[in-house]
Formats: C-alpha cells, sequence, structure tokens
C-alpha cells in the first residue's frame, strides 16, 4: 500500500490533505495551549482564595484558630496551596514537553513537506516540458508532410501541362524533392522525441513520483505517529499529579477527623467562664410588714455589665494631595525653567548624576587607555605608545567638557535648592500641590507678595497654610485642610490631556474655577469641582480675575463657539 502507486495522480489531492494535517495539528498545540492557560488561571485562583482567608497576624482573627475547627480549616487552605501547585506543575509540563516540542516540530514539518512538493512540482514540469516538445514535434511533421503533398501536387500539375517550360517543371521537381526531404526530417525527429517522451514518462510515473509521494505518506505517518504519542504524554502529565493531589486530599481528610466538638466546647468554656455562682432565688417581699431582703452574694448586677461601649467618633476626612507634575511634554530650556521648581530639581539631579555617569565611563577609558601606553612602553613589540596620545588627549577634553557641564546645572541645582524649603531625605512635595501659600518655593523670580485685593497670597497667609507631609504617602490626614478659595474663572482655549500626575484635563470651551494664578512657570492651577483640580499649562485657557471673588461654586455652563 503505497501512495506512489495507488495515488501516482492525487498531487493536488495530496498536498490539500498533508495541509489539513498540518492544520489538525496546530489546532491540537492551541488547545494544549488553552488547557495550559486555564490550569495557570486555575491555580492562581486557588492561591488567591488561600490566600483570602488565611488568618491575618497579630489580629483577633489569628487567635480564633486555636479551636480544632478553624485549625482543620487552616490546614485545609495550606493543602489547597499545594493543590494549585500542582496545577501549576501541569501547566508547565504541558507546555514544555507538547507545546513547545509540537510547534518546533510543525516548522520542521511545514519545511519538509515544501520540499517534497517542490520536487514533485519540479518533476510534473519537466514531464509537461517534455510533452510540449512532442507535440512541437509532431505538429511540424504533420506540417511538413502536407507541404510535400501540395509541392507533389504542384510538380505533378506542372508536368502535365504542355505549356509550361522544362525549367520551370524542374524547379517543381526539386521544390517536392526538399519538401519530401524536410518531412523524412520531421519524421525522425518526430520519432526521436517521442521515444524520449515515453523513456521521460515512465521515468516521472515509475520512479520520481513514487519516491516523493512515499516521502510524503512517510512524512504523514510521522505526523499522525507523533500527534498519538502527544495525546498519551497528555494524560501522563495529569496522570503524574494525580498521586499528590491524592495526598492533598488525604491530608485535608485527616484535618477533617481531627475536629473534636467535645475539645472545643470546653475550649469555650475556658475562654468564657466568669467563675461567678449563678444567682439564688428571690424571697418573698410581704409588704405589710417589715421585711429585709436576703440578697446573694453573687447577684444578677454581679454577672451582668454596665459599661458602656464608648461613642465613635467620626474620622477625619481625608484629603488627597494632588501628585506633583512630574514632567511636561516636549522640548524645554537647557536648565529646565519652564518646569515647576521641585520637579526642576529632580530634572536637574538626574542631568547631573547622568553627567556624573558619563565622566566616571571617560576616566575608565583613559585608565584602560594609560595602562595600555603603560605596557606599550615597557614592551615596544607590542605597540606604539604615541598612537594612544591622541586619543587620551581626546578623552582628557571630553572629560573637561563633562565636568564643565556639572558645574553649570549644579550651580542652577544649588540656586533651585536655596529657594525650596527644607527637605528631608526624600522630596518632600510629592503631593502635587503647587503650594501657592510659600511663593519663595515655587516661584523662580525670588520675589516677597504682598496682600492685594485681587485674592493673591501674602507670606503670612502661606506660611499659616502650609501642609508639610511625608514624601512616601499622598493620602495623609490633614486636621485642617481648607480648599482653596477661587480668586476667577477661565476658558479652556484648547484641549488638554492631562495625562501626567498633578495636570487635570480639560474640553475646549470648558469653564473652571482659577484658585492660583500663574507664577512665571507657565502652569495655573485651576478647579472643577471639589474633587478635581489640578494644574493645565497657562496658554491653554483665558483667565478672567474676579477681584471679589469667593469660594462659591457657582454651575459653569459651557459658552457656545
Amino acid at each position: 500500500m503505497s501512495w506512489g502507486t495507488e495515488l501516482w495522480d492525487q498531487f493536488d489531492n495530496l498536498e490539500k490533505h498533508t495541509q489539513w494535517g498540518i492544520d489538525v495539528l496546530e489546532k491540537y498545540i492551541k488547545f494544549v495551549k488553552e488547557r495550559t492557560e486555564i490550569e495557570l488561571s486555575y491555580a492562581k485562583q486557588l492561591r488567591n482564595l488561600s490566600k483570602k482567608y488565611q488568618p491575618k497576624k497579630n489580629s483577633k482573627e489569628e487567635e480564633e484558630y486555636r479551636y480544632t475547627s478553624t485549625r482543620a480549616f487552616l490546614a485545609t487552605l495550606n493543602e489547597m496551596n499545594d493543590y494549585a501547585g500542582q496545577h501549576e506543575v501541569i501547566s508547565e509540563n504541558m507546555t514544555s514537553l507538547i507545546t513547545a516540542e509540537l510547534t518546533r516540530y510543525v516548522q520542521e514539518l511545514k519545511q519538509e513537506r515544501k520540499s517534497y512538493f517542490h520536487d514533485g512540482r519540479k518533476a510534473q514540469q519537466h514531464i509537461e516540458t517534455c510533452w510540449k516538445q512532442l507535440e512541437a514535434s509532431k505538429r511540424r511533421f504533420e506540417r511538413d508532410c502536407k507541404e510535400a503533398d501540395r509541392a507533389q501536387q504542384y510538380f505533378e500539375k506542372m508536368d502535365a501541362d504542355i505549356n509550361v517550360t522544362k525549367a520551370d517543371v524542374e524547379k517543381a521537381r526539386q521544390q517536392a524533392q526538399l519538401r519530401h526531404q524536410m518531412a523524412e526530417d520531421s519524421k525522425a525527429e518526430y520519432s526521436s522525441t517521442l521515444q524520449k517522451f515515453n523513456s521521460e514518462q515512465h521515468e516521472h510515473y515509475y520512479t520520481h513520483i513514487p519516491n516523493i509521494f512515499q516521502k510524503i505518506q512517510e512524512m504523514e505517518e510521522r505526523r499522525i505517529v507523533r500527534i498519538g504519542e502527544s495525546m498519551k504524554t497528555f494524560a501522563e502529565v495529569d496522570r503524574q499529579v494525580i498521586p499528590i493531589i491524592g495526598k492533598c486530599l488525604d491530608e485535608i481528610t485527616k484535618a477533617a477527623e481531627s475536629v473534636d466538638h467535645k475539645n472545643d466546647s470546653q475550649m469555650v468554656i475556658e475562654a468564657f467562664k466568669s467563675g461567678f455562682e449563678p444567682p439564688g432565688d428571690v424571697d418573698f417581699e410581704d409588704f405589710t410588714q417589715p421585711m429585709k431582703r436576703t440578697v446573694s452574694e453573687s447577684s444578677l448586677s454581679n454577672s451582668r455589665g454596665d459599661g458602656k461601649s464608648e461613642p465613635k467618633f467620626g474620622s477625619k476626612s481625608k484629603g488627597k494631595l494632588w501628585p506633583f507634575i512630574k514632567k511636561n511634554k516636549g522640548a524645554g530650556p537647557e536648565d529646565f525653567s519652564n518646569l515647576p521648581p521641585e520637579q526642576r530639581r529632580k530634572k536637574l539631579q538626574q542631568k547631573v548624576d547622568e553627567l556624573n555617569r558619563d565622566i566616571q565611563k571617560e576616566m575608565d577609558s583613559r585608565d584602560a587607555l594609560t595602562k595600555m601606553k603603560d605596557v606599550y612602553i615597557k614592551n615596544p613589540q607590542m605597540g606604539d605608545a604615541a598612537s594612544v596620545d591622541h586619543r587620551l588627549a581626546e578623552l582628557g577634553q571630553n572629560i573637561e567638557k563633562l565636568r564643565l557641564e556639572v558645574q553649570k546645572f549644579e550651580g542652577w541645582l544649588a540656586e533651585v535648592e536655596g529657594r525650596l524649603p527644607a527637605r528631608t531625605e526624600q522630596p518632600r512635595r510629592q503631593s502635587g500641590v503647587y503650594e501657592a501659600q510659600n511663593p519663595s518655593g515655587v516661584n523662580s523670580c525670588a520675589q516677597d507678595r504682598e496682600s492685594s485685593p485681587d485674592g493673591s497670597y501674602t507670606e503670612e497667609q502661606s506660611q499659616e497654610t502650609e501642609m508639610k507631609v511625608p514624601a512616601t504617602d499622598f493620602d495623609d490626614e490633614f486636621d485642617d485642610e481648607e480648599p482653596l478659595p477661587t480668586i476667577g474663572t477661565c476658558k479652556a482655549l484648547y484641549t488638554f490631556e492631562g495625562q501626567n500626575e498633578g495636570t487635570i484635563s480639560v474640553a475646549e470651551g470648558e469653564l473652571l474655577y482659577v484658585i492660583e494664578e500663574d507664577k512665571g512657570d507657565g502652569w495655573t492651577r485651576i478647579r472643577r469641582n471639589e474633587d478635581e483640580e489640578g494644574y493645565v499649562p497657562t496658554s491653554y485657557v483665558e483667565v478672567y480675575l474676579d477681584k471679589n471673588a469667593k469660594d462659591v461654586h457657582k454651575p459653569l455652563q459651557k459658552i457656545s463657539e
């Protein structure tokens, strides 16, 4: 049973069938891959479930796990972790033993199939070329035979005509002989081409095609065997973890069997027993004659608690600070003067660190070249010491330029740090409140502000309302945090997408409240409502300051263009 002999004329169908086989293999790979994803997802959910119900450390919940029932539940949670781990093992083994191996095999299979069918097409093209040559030779032989017949007939006609000259008759006879010779040559050529084609055709259908189809058959059978082995591995991977999963289930059963209801009941007694005796009988009191009521030593009043739960005070409202603007889009000046002070300080510090790293690299290169030069001096046969002098001089110039750059940026950094308020180890002003209350820390122009009727703040006001928060927490509580009053309104000239921290998105034509003017850094602080405020570029809004502004949020309507 060979494809080469049985399916010698089914080249196209074999091509489709083998492609279908590869598609089936890829479909199985996709199935296993999705199974591994399900196993991972299931394992993750089991771990999260186990973690969710684990007792919190140093909490009352942890104390509850002294009972046998809760201890059994804790053991179940721990075993569920191990149970989840086995599903992760299933996923890992299926990925490595099936998905990865079959994916690699599919690529090899595609290349092998492509090679075989390329050879088959090449053989088909060759036999088709031979057939075309045979047809051309046949048509030429047929044409020459017809031409020879016509020439012979023309000669006979001329020979029978008494009015034709002898020379014309001779010419017709020679032409008839020539055509007859051409027909004989075409006949010989056609016969030779036919024999050659028959030989090629026999070779094609009994040697080349069977060999190619036999290889294709072997390739397809290997594919079938491989997918069968993969299905077996699929089952074996599951079977390998069954003993461990069984142990997990056995441990859960063991923990369940360790539950002791009598022991738990005794523990409840030990936990809540007061030690008092129950109250005695209440004596009858006869009001017709004075009697003294006997009260038992352990009365009901002794066992009843008259304590009152302390009233709970409302927690202080948290005022979440706006994170500080981290970066601005677009290229800015070299000294980052377009940025707010704290952000500018960070950028300058990053630049100084970057330059210092560049200096260190250049110095390392210079040290390496210096050592190389020393080696050349001691061993001239290894190289010319003078050949590295130019590079050393170039490195020295680069280092000097970088040091000048460092000095320049350090000067700007010192200038900014001199204007910023004192910081702890981490930057204090990560809150993003642009500290309009402290102009010396925000405005790049070191000018003191005085109170003015337009709603700006004085230096005294800024010190009273300055908020000090830890650098690592944006959600600290503030005792007396008051929102900044509005000092006017503004209209958004363009749409702005506030993607950076501390900024706020606005739509073109939107009206908003202004709570802080531009301090020379290109940013204006605005508010949409009590919960939404932030910075927008000053050039994006048209500001209308209100000298008698009050912090009253009236509905703002969008102005029609």
